[in-house]
């Protein structure tokens, strides 16, 4: 399995990046994909996540209503479209696969990208 994370940088605040990932190895369309950010000093926390079908998400409620999460099952890509960024949003964005058919889940991370919101 390999998650290739694409598209940080550095932004104004109140900019706009899509982050993607790209994912290979896997059956796409049978894991659970998300999100997560890690910031200097801070654990690493949940995003934002989408369901194997699509239909789900989950957003913490710093980004709810900036943030879009999507996925592109023909491409096999997760998309993270940020908008409205503040500086608090700096971190290492992370893609994670996780696979529930089997107990416990199995989760993999890609490298990460980094996010940085600075004027």
């Amino acid at each position: 399995v390999q998650l290739v994370e694409s598209g940080g940088g550095l932004v104004q605040p109140g900019g706009s990046l899509r982050l993607s990932c790209a994912a290979s190895g896997l059956s796409f369309s049978s894991y659970i994909m998300s999100w997560y950010r890690q910031a200097p000093g801070k654990e690493r926390e949940l995003v934002a996540r989408i369901t194997i079908g699509g239909s789900t998400y989950i957003y913490i409620d710093s980004v709810k209503g900036r943030f879009t999460i999507s996925r592109d099952y023909a491409k096999k890509t997760l998309n993270l479209d940020m908008n409205s960024l503040l500086p608090e949003d700096t971190a290492v964005y992370y893609c994670n696969a996780r696979d529930s058919r089997i107990y416990p889940p199995r989760d993999y991370w890609g490298q990460g990208t980094q996010v940085t919101v600075s004027s």
